[in-house]
């Protein structure tokens, strides 16, 4: 019983890693999210309107603002001796005013101390926009 259990379940996880991202449509600009280690990164809104995808945005050519929800931990060293590692659950807002349709961007996000940080960067990895604190809460 143990074993068909645990092949269900292999077979469940396989699956999903194997859906992959759409195709992205030469007609919209694309843009990744990097995910730092042991956080998470989500895309969550473009122009105020929910987003269906978490792991990336797509959006027309032009202006855009896009959220996206970070969760962290802050590290013990940032918070005093003895601390535990506390957990940080942010969204951040980014604005651009060029995003160019058949480009890829990438949004990374990391962190100083309790404050989170996001960079918008271009298919030459040059910085293009940064995003500012929406507001953040313990987990």
């Amino acid at each position: 019983m143990r074993k068909t259990f645990l092949l269900l379940g292999l077979s469940m996880l396989t699956g999903c890693s194997l859906i992959g991202l759409p195709r992205p449509d030469p007609k919209q600009a694309w843009v990744d999210l990097d995910v730092p280690q042991n956080n998470s990164l989500h895309a969550q809104e473009v122009d105020a309107q929910a987003w269906a995808d978490k792991r990336y945005f797509e959006v027309q050519p032009g202006s855009h603002e896009l959220t996206v929800r970070y969760q962290f931990a802050v590290a013990p060293t940032n918070i005093g001796p003895g601390a535990e590692p506390l957990w940080r659950d942010c969204q951040l807002n980014l604005k651009f005013t060029h995003f160019n349709a058949g480009e890829r961007y990438r949004i990374q996000a990391g962190t100083f101390g309790f404050t989170p940080w996001a960079k918008l960067y271009d298919q030459q990895s040059k910085v293009v926009g940064t995003a500012q604190p929406a507001g953040c809460q313990r987990v």
